[in-house]
């Protein structure tokens, strides 16, 4: 059975409601509302980078701080992924890219197989980027992997300036997913075992 693109995704709790619409093959078009401004700002190229069709809407307990809101963003997003992966049949499976800005470089490698993981090698230079609190970068990075059934490897590699190092992140994200969607004209899923 095909899946029928876009993915629409919502998640509702006590703390926060989001609403994702997710579509892997199309133009860039990004919306992105969350009441996070610097989040708003990273999935804005994530989408651009990864030329997906990128709609969300979110709103949370920011009275509180912004760990919640990132989150279930992020798991979220990538309960959207899982399904529009549906088999994962016929793509590259695997991505990877490394994308420097100014003085900072960041590298991302994934593989779609239902293996969830994720792995944060380097640190981000500073604790905040403006209201921002750093850790929640590696939050939102892992509940997309963990809820997209994925593995994720990111590497911050250097960088003196926080916001370009997270930057160049997303935007390798971006890049490195479009490639491993990718489509290899084959029917199958690329595995020895012969499903992901």
């Amino acid at each position: 059975m095909k899946v029928k693109l876009p993915i629409n995704r919502k998640r509702k709790t006590l703390e926060t409601e989001v609403e994702v619409s997710f579509h892997p093959y199309g133009e860039g078009k990004v919306e992105v509302v969350t009441g996070v401004g610097f989040l708003d700002h990273m999935l804005h190229l994530f989408g651009v980078h990864g030329e997906f069709d990128l709609k969300i809407r979110a709103r949370g307990d920011l009275h509180v701080d912004y760990h919640h809101t990132v989150e279930d963003v992020g798991l979220t997003l990538g309960e959207a992924l899982e399904e529009a992966l549906g088999k994962r049949q016929g793509i590259a499976r695997y991505g990877e890219a490394t994308i420097p800005m100014e003085e900072s470089l960041a590298s991302v490698y994934l593989d779609l197989a239902r293996r969830p993981c994720f792995v944060k090698r380097g640190e981000i230079p500073s604790e905040k980027i403006g209201t921002f609190d750093t850790e929640l970068v590696a939050e939102f990075l892992k509940a997309f992997a963990m809820s997209g059934l994925f593995t994720l490897h990111v590497h911050f590699r250097y960088g003196t300036n926080a916001h370009h190092l997270v930057e160049a992140s997303f935007k390798a994200l971006g890049h490195a997913l479009r490639r491993a969607l990718a489509p290899t004209g084959k029917k199958e899923a690329l595995s020895s075992k012969g499903l992901l």
